[in-house]
């Protein structure tokens, strides 16, 4: 098979990337090679997908299937439809658990309410907006896929991706802190579910969803489960002798200014309650249609492995630091 990945350099794209060559095809990435490089065994064209006539170095080639990781342009997507839709089989976009409208009901289905689609910010290829906008414009690529496509296209709406490469620091940060042992604050939320992805899974399946030019639309996410046994599994699998997990109410956390799911002072992976159907999807049709989430252990000993290639030490874009957490834990 003959696949294109438009990237191809970073985390999800590099991993199909690389995935692809392992089974013997034919992989072409279309990317600027500054974020990143390919993995060996493919080939890089240099394209730069904010310019005019982006994809002019791919004129006239055909390919089998077609991956767009494409994060927050609506204008790439629609770009490239143009240019590759009637040379191409099938085709993958990696869409966004972001595009629903309703973030408390657990357990919806794909056949959820979405936002209202967004071209607007078209020129903007970058999540970190008002998350309304991110979703807006995955729904709007969306449509554009489907239109130009048809049923050769497959829409992944993925969830958390997680595992080697993730710089998020939003997962990565439970494993990291768990290796240092003691008490550990995690927020006290018995009832929040958390479900997510690990990057070489996802991969996995979009390559062999390309082989069987697999139709359709999915949540890209394991099963939900409760956030409280995902972390007390974690640090089963990568924690130090003697790890304490130290539940911290809600309200404590708040008045100290801890924030949730991600940023500076946060305990990543919490959600409010009206977030909880963000990370809790019904995603039996994923599973059905091949997705094969591996143990969490060899989630959580990989990600502390990727932790430690980037330095346990260093700025992290999410969670407490270790003087942040002694500040906490002192409160209770």
């Amino acid at each position: 098979m003959r696949m294109l990945v438009l990237g191809g350099t970073v985390f999800l794209g590099r991993t199909v990337a690389e995935e692809g060559v392992r089974r013997g095809h034919e992989v072409v990435c279309a990317a600027r090679g500054e974020s990143g490089t390919v993995p060996d065994g493919a080939r890089l064209v240099r394209v730069d997908r904010n310019a005019e006539d982006a994809l002019a170095a791919l004129a006239g080639e055909r390919f089998d299937a077609v991956v767009d990781v494409a994060t927050m342009s609506y204008r790439w997507v629609s770009e490239a439809l143009r240019a590759l839709a009637d040379r191409s089989g099938h085709w993958t976009f990696v869409s966004s658990i972001n595009v629903y409208a309703d973030t408390e009901t657990v357990g919806q289905t794909t056949d959820a309410p979405l936002l209202d689609p967004v071209t607007a910010e078209a020129d903007r290829p970058t999540p970190e907006v008002d998350p309304h906008l991110y979703g807006g414009i995955k729904v709007a690529s969306e449509n554009a896929v489907r239109e130009a496509t048809g049923e050769r296209a497959l829409v992944v709406r993925a969830g958390l991706i997680v595992g080697p490469g993730d710089r998020y620091d939003r997962f990565g940060y439970w494993p990291a802190r768990f290796s240092r042992g003691g008490r550990v604050a995690v927020p006290d939320v018995p009832k929040q579910p958390f479900q997510y992805v690990d990057v070489r899974d996802l991969a996995a399946w979009i390559v062999s969803a390309s082989e069987q030019r697999l139709p359709g639309t999915f949540d890209g996410a394991g099963p939900a489960r409760p956030l409280l046994d995902v972390l007390r599994d974690i640090a089963d699998a990568v924690g130090a002798p003697g790890t304490e997990l130290v539940p911290v109410p809600v309200e404590t956390l708040l008045e100290a200014g801890v924030t949730p799911w991600a940023g500076p002072r946060s305990l990543p992976l919490w959600a409010p309650s009206t977030h909880h159907g963000f990370v809790a999807h019904d995603t039996t049709a994923t599973l059905a249609a091949g997705l094969r989430p591996r143990p969490l252990a060899e989630v959580a000993r990989d990600a502390l492995g990727y932790e430690r290639s980037l330095g346990l030490d260093r700025e992290r874009r999410a969670g407490l630091t270790p003087a942040g957490e002694a500040d906490l834990l002192a409160r209770l």
